[in-house]
């Protein structure tokens, strides 16, 4: 079996250099979107990097060619200069407000945040492809092609050929018990769902139809269930309530504040080199790369839900053949609705162009033709439950005795590193993390949002982590396991307003920071440096164009918000960028260009 490398610790960019570059011909140039994030990630991944405040960078050193890597807030909408624009823009701002009845936005930087990954992705993957005999000079993307994708499931089913599987309506978690604790509650399972409430005595006809929005929040951002669910846990101790979830087989969690976490004293993934026989280089010559920056490779990718297979379709959009490990058959989560030509519009969203074999992983013969086929494969990545892979014998130790050149990749809950955490799902971890403060102003009660903020974020990441292992390999000949997980996607969105705490600041934005506008016949958003003057002035009576027209004849800058994804088709501030697959189902463009 493959171990742990006994040399240095190495990481894929030592010994580069990533230095400012501003527009073409100069240098330094105004901040770009993420760029503190992406000069960190850089740093982490070994790359020597300086401070400045810029709108790109030049990463060269150790034998590549330099490569410009350029962020911007939007390829064509000139109106969209900042995150409250794009998040205004790209829908982001409607489906985070869904729960609360109209748009809102997102108090942290989400958009910048989704930017600053997807930079480090492309850099990754344009070195990736100098080291395997392509030639890549330059990666750019922007905020407003990370909001769109941010948004891409929402979108799907706002373009699907029927109507949405549940209520989209005012509604949803955290619950207050009646000492006064705010928690979020948890549970896959119908039976657990029942049984919680009933030990604490609600209504039988509210939980029956409490169910359903509660299962599908995950997927319209909304859970309008019956107040009566909300009613009967005010009126019950929060020791009773754990009572409840502990013998009902239910999880609760209470949120946490920015003020009792600390600064994360861990990356955002892990990466750990394995002894391998993989010859450093031995992927040179493939042909011209025509197909993207990982054509060549094969991705394994037994993923469920959100969280892995964004990352594989990710890594599928950058050239890879992604072939997912299906249950006999084919993934149940094909026929949720709404659907394009009979499957899944959201389904779509994160898996389309990917292969699918079926595999039984019950079944010790199906587990062994799996660990067969890994062995022709250049990157495992699951997101099973902790411990199951081991106990499969499908963990890194038992894959890499077959193929020591893996990359192997586990998109995690907690990564392992909070002990007696709850339920490792995208609404947990926001509240166990204080993002549910974090994506509130203050004068507003903390919640999580509806929108899988943690899913996408931690899909982006584990897309970040699988390339950093790939990159790695091709310069050290050593197979790689690589572990990212929502708690580092909740670490990375947090951070500045941790940063802002440690320094004596306030971690929370300003009261009513972020909130659209209404008009006449819909909402616009000014820039967050415009906000507090636009505010003063009352454009209920105007129509969105007329009240857009008076703010700038006060020097003031704003954009409509988008309260209907499905007319993000249409918007001329994506120049038509939103296409349709074979399916009929909208498909955003690709975050990335590269020259």
């Amino acid at each position: 079996m493959a171990s742990p490398a006994t040399t240095r610790t190495v990481r894929p960019l030592d010994g580069l250099r990533a230095e400012a570059a501003g527009p073409p011909g100069g240098r330094g140039g105004p901040c770009g979107p993420g760029a503190g994030l992406v000069a960190e990630h850089l740093r982490l991944l070994g790359a020597a990097t300086d401070d400045t405040e810029t709108s790109g960078f030049v990463v060269e050193g150790a034998g590549f060619a330099p490569l410009v890597a350029r962020t911007a807030w939007s390829d064509a909408g000139a109106d969209l200069t900042d995150e409250a624009t794009v998040q205004a823009a790209t829908g982001i701002m409607a489906v985070h407000g869904r729960r609360d009845g109209g748009p809102r936005g997102i108090a942290a930087d989400y958009a910048a945040t989704a930017t600053g990954v997807l930079t480090v992705q492309g850099v990754l993957a344009g070195l990736l492809a100098q080291a395997r005999g392509g030639q890549v000079a330059q990666v750019s993307t922007s905020a407003s092609r990370a909001g769109l994708l941010a948004v891409s499931q929402y979108l799907a089913a706002a373009g699907a050929d029927e109507g949405e599987a549940a209520e989209l309506a005012p509604g949803g978690p955290p619950f207050t018990s009646a000492d006064g604790t705010v928690f979020e509650l948890e549970t896959l399972d119908p039976g657990a769902w029942a049984a919680f409430w009933r030990v604490l005595g609600a209504p039988e006809k509210a939980v029956r139809a409490g169910w359903r929005p509660f299962q599908f929040r995950y997927a319209t951002a909304c859970a309008p269930f019956p107040e009566a669910l909300h009613i009967a846990v005010r009126q019950i101790e929060w020791e009773r309530i754990r009572y409840a979830a502990g013998v009902s087989g239910a999880q609760v969690c209470p949120l946490r504040s920015l003020a009792d976490r600390g600064i994360p004293d861990a990356p955002p993934w892990n990466l750990v080199p394995y002894e391998a026989t993989y010859p450093s280089g031995a992927t040179a010559g493939s042909p011209q790369l025509a197909g993207g920056p990982l054509a060549g490779l094969t991705v394994l990718e037994a993923g469920r839900r959100i969280q892995a297979p964004l990352a594989a379709h990710l890594l599928g959009l950058l050239g890879a053949e992604i072939v997912r490990i299906e249950p006999p058959g084919g993934d149940p989560l094909r026929g949720m609705p709404p659907a394009c030509s009979g499957i899944s519009a959201r389904w779509l969203a994160l898996n389309r162009g990917k292969k699918a074999v079926e595999v039984d992983i019950k079944s010790a013969a199906d587990r062994r033709r799996l660990r067969e086929t890994t062995a022709g494969a250049d990157v495992f990545l699951h997101n099973w439950a902790p411990g199951k892979a081991a106990e499969l014998g499908l963990d890194h130790e038992h894959l890499a005795a077959v193929n020591p050149a893996l990359v192997y990749a586990y998109t995690s809950g907690w990564a392992d590193r909070l002990p007696g955490a709850p339920m490792g799902t995208d609404f947990m971890v926001q509240a166990r993390t204080g993002v549910g403060e974090a994506v509130r102003p203050a004068g507003e009660p903390p919640a999580p949002s509806l929108m899988t903020l943690l899913d996408v974020l931690g899909g982006l990441l584990g897309a970040e982590a699988v390339l950093a292992g790939l990159l790695l390999r091709e310069r050290t000949g050593n197979g790689v396991r690589v572990d990212s997980s929502l708690l580092g996607a909740a670490d990375v969105l947090t951070a500045p307003a941790l940063r802002r705490l440690a320094q004596g600041g306030d971690g929370r934005r300003p009261a009513g920071f972020r909130r659209p506008l209404p008009t006449a016949d819909g909402w616009i958003a000014p820039t967050d440096t415009c906000a507090p003057a636009a505010a003063a002035y009352d454009l209920r009576g105007l129509p969105t164009v007329e009240a857009l027209a008076q703010l700038r004849t006060h020097g003031l800058s704003a954009t409509p918000v988008t309260a209907d994804l499905a007319g993000l088709h249409h918007d001329p501030r994506f120049g038509g960028s939103i296409s349709h697959d074979a399916h009929g189902a909208p498909a955003v463009p690709n975050p990335w260009s590269f020259l």
